[in-house]
């Protein structure tokens, strides 16, 4: 279950929801996989395109890739 999902569900729990947050929130990154992110749909981990400053997952990237102005290569 996600970090928001459980806080949904205690959030009438003072206590809980405070050791909640206190011990599980999610930290902040400075390096690794989980530091790059699709800039469309938030996907993170593996197949992140960052190279010429993209950031977008490899799916996202097949999807507007003609768009944004590459071509296919036949």
């Amino acid at each position: 279950m996600s970090y928001e999902g459980v806080l949904e569900q205690i959030k009438h729990k003072k206590g809980k929801k405070e050791k909640f947050e206190k011990n599980n929130s999610p930290k902040e990154r400075d390096y690794g996989k989980a530091k790059k992110e699709c800039r469309r749909c938030g996907r993170t981990g593996r197949g992140v395109i960052s190279q010429y400053g993209l950031n977008y997952c490899r799916q996202c990237f097949r999807e507007i890739a003609e768009e944004i102005g590459f071509e296919q290569l036949k």
